[in-house]
């Protein structure tokens, strides 16, 4: 093979590569598409000291969890939630009954491992719980999705996210996501998946102090 048609071809194989650099680059804001810093790819780190969490404890036959996401308006209701340690009934009031299911709504605090809370404090029962309010991240702006990008989005949510997706709905040109815990990493990730102003990750579990 002649000098010159040797450089032609290594040519040809460079431009080729960077064509498709620069593709994946494109491809890196739709929705679905596999990335290896994309939302979900990487874990937040563990909370260094106490969480709270808002929910519903579910008791079934002395296996207690809080579920941070919906309830199923069934009698006994229904739910899934991060197991709880040290969780003892003694140490609240409110609590209804059905068979050897027993539940309520309270504020739970305690050290969160990424699998299960340990309870450190006395559970407040939400009717009597007055919590800080939480700042709006968007700050009041519209985002810039459109309902058919961020629906798109929300389908990929169980499968990138697993058991910590708890729940998420587009409202005003974002799509709003509610996951166990959050440190911050999900919340990254989507802003550089997605772009900024189109995803909120919100963490249930929230950091004391």
């Amino acid at each position: 093979m002649t000098l010159p048609r040797l450089a032609s071809l290594v040519v040809i194989v460079v431009a080729g590569a960077v064509l498709s650099a620069c593709a994946t680059v494109a491809d890196a804001g739709s929705p679905g598409s596999d990335r290896t810093a994309a939302l979900g790819a990487l874990a937040p780190a563990l909370p260094e000291g106490e969480v709270i969490g808002q929910g519903t404890v579910m008791d079934r036959a002395g296996s207690a969890e809080l579920c941070l996401g919906g309830v199923a308006e069934s009698y006994p209701p229904q739910c899934s939630g991060v197991p709880l340690e040290n969780w003892s009934w003694d140490a609240v009031d409110g609590e209804e009954n059905s068979g050897d299911v027993t539940w309520g709504a309270y504020a739970v605090q305690g050290t969160y491992d990424g699998s299960a809370i340990t309870v450190t404090q006395p559970p407040v029962l939400l009717a009597l719980y007055d919590p800080m309010q939480s700042e709006d991240p968007t700050g009041g702006r519209p985002g810039r999705g459109s309902e058919a990008d961020l629906v798109a989005i929300q389908d990929t949510l169980p499968d990138r996210l697993g058991a910590d997706y708890l729940v998420s709905g587009p409202r005003d040109g974002r799509l709003w996501i509610s996951v166990v815990w959050d440190d911050g990493t999900w919340q990254d990730a989507a802003d550089a998946e997605f772009g900024e102003d189109v995803v909120v990750v919100t963490s249930a579990l929230r950091p004391i102090g």
